[in-house]
């Protein structure tokens, strides 16, 4: 997979940011790791995934998955703000 050179907490240049592009019909996708201040400060780096998708008649649009740290979806990825409908699956 190709890795990418994050700008921010990166004072090295490192490439370590693996980033996919793909695509399924109509829709693009892009996904990466989550490089944000919280992500850092909970050492979820490597686990929160944030997600860009499109398509040519939708506008962008983007979502965060994570592995649930409490509740009833504990331990599950869910897609953040979207956890009741995980509840019922």
């Amino acid at each position: 997979m190709r890795k990418i050179a994050p700008r921010r907490f990166n004072r090295s240049a490192e490439a370590w940011l693996p980033i996919l592009h793909t695509e399924r019909g109509d829709w693009r996708f892009t996904a990466l790791y989550s490089n944000t201040p919280l992500a850092h400060q909970l050492g979820r780096t490597r686990d929160w995934v944030v997600v860009y998708y499109e398509t040519d008649v939708s506008p962008q649009g983007q979502c965060t998955v994570v592995t649930e740290t409490q509740g009833p979806l504990k331990g599950r990825r869910v897609v953040r703000g979207r956890e009741g409908e995980m509840a019922s699956a």
